[in-house]
């Protein structure tokens, strides 16, 4: 029932590339070759430290009703930030699934369940997001007493998805040619996005929802219609592009969180990090082949931007927008890929997991916390931000 991160992309992920291993530009692997990445012992003990202060802040934090806060204005635990920070405990080897702290955590989000199976507060438009955190919590339990609940969650997930039979908000059918097809939005009728996509995207593929399963390819189409391709990408929003990365969404038009680049000719929404992640490791997940062209010019926009400083190609004034996010997503996709190193497109070898590391153990607080000084999509919460820091240090230690 369960499956562990990236190993349903099985051959795909290792298959050789010879042509390109000779030149050094698709898997960037040649130029670091003789270089050994950082060991497993020498992150452990890196990082060890810096993950056992987070969680002693996030237990010292948990409220009597086993949940965290938003912070938002309404006040209250929520589940989704909930089932971020219960998976951090899940995943550690001193705490596991069976530790109160965590079974308090489970209490308190599978009282969310509601009767569509989906697991959020129905007072709240994030029917997706949250059931597709608590699905992944749920699932790293690997707990056979959670199938049902499992299956609920993830039933709840393919019902959300903008597939045939639907239509969008003026009423127009959805059919594999509609820009919505195939992606995942927030819930209660919204349009669909690259971020909710590949979370859903994730929570299934964990959750052990088969290969063959029609939603993974029915997504695949949404996700290379966020990619700026005019190759792959047959929606009016990427006429041109050969950029290569992602935006957040191609519906009614398209829309980037980046906004705009100037080209010689038009404006085209500008691709940044979080999303060019997201949607690279979106495909991986659909087991698109590392070979096809939409995974190779998202590959080589990772090396083209690769940075650790701020969220890659967002405008100058917002570089720090989503940068745990960014952190969280850059850890899972580069896991996912299976590659030690990133060869810049300066012939620079990064060990990902070791520079992931130095920077999240920089910027940790005294307390044990993350905050993201630029608090947009909810970054100013320590209990969300430090879930993002632990679960990204969590996979560099894999």
């Amino acid at each position: 029932m369960f499956r562990k991160a990236g190993l349903r992309i099985g051959g795909a992920l290792f298959m050789t590339v010879s042509a390109a291993l000779a030149a050094g530009t698709a898997t960037g692997t040649s130029p670091a070759a003789g270089k050994q990445p950082i060991s497993r012992e020498e992150l452990k003990r890196r990082v060890a430290p810096a993950i056992e202060r987070a969680l002693r802040y996030q237990a010292e934090h948990q409220r009597a009703d086993g949940g965290w806060t938003s912070g938002m204005p309404f006040g209250g635990s929520d589940p989704a930030i909930t089932a971020l920070v219960a998976q951090t405990f899940i995943q550690h080897p001193d705490y596991g699934p069976e530790h109160p702290i965590v079974r308090k955590a489970l209490d308190f989000i599978l009282k969310y369940q509601q009767p569509d199976g989906g697991i959020y507060d129905p007072k709240m438009p994030y029917l997706n997001y949250s059931t597709s955190v608590a699905l992944m919590a749920l699932a790293a339990t690997k707990s056979p007493a959670l199938e049902n609940k499992i299956a609920a969650a993830q039933k709840c997930l393919k019902d959300n998805q903008w597939v045939e039979g639907k239509c969008d908000n003026e009423g127009t059918d959805i059919t594999p040619f509609h820009p919505w097809y195939g992606g995942a939005g927030y819930g209660h009728g919204r349009r669909p996005d690259l971020s909710n996509t590949q979370m859903m995207l994730e929570a299934l593929e964990q959750s052990g929802l088969p290969a063959e399963d029609p939603a993974y390819q029915k997504a695949l189409r949404f996700v290379q219609r966020c990619q700026m391709l005019s190759m792959t990408n047959d929606q009016p929003l990427a006429d041109g592009a050969t950029d290569g990365g992602f935006i957040y969404t191609p519906a009614n038009g398209g829309h980037s969180m980046a906004g705009t680049v100037k080209t010689d000719d038009r404006e085209l929404l500008r691709s940044y990090g979080s999303m060019t992640y997201a949607g690279f490791k979106s495909m991986l997940y659909a087991n698109v082949d590392r070979d096809d062209p939409r995974v190779k010019a998202a590959w080589d926009w990772i090396r083209r931007h690769y940075t650790l400083q701020s969220n890659p190609n967002m405008p100058a004034r917002r570089t720090k927008q989503g940068l745990y996010y960014y952190y969280h997503v850059f850890a899972k996709a580069l896991q996912a890929w299976g590659e030690p190193f990133v060869v810049d497109a300066t012939g620079a070898a990064h060990d990902w997991r070791a520079e992931l590391a130095d920077e999240l153990l920089k910027t940790q607080r005294k307390d044990g916390s993350w905050v993201n000084s630029a608090d947009r999509w909810m970054e100013s919460n320590p209990h969300l931000v430090t879930a993002y820091s632990v679960l990204a240090l969590q996979i560099a230690l894999r």
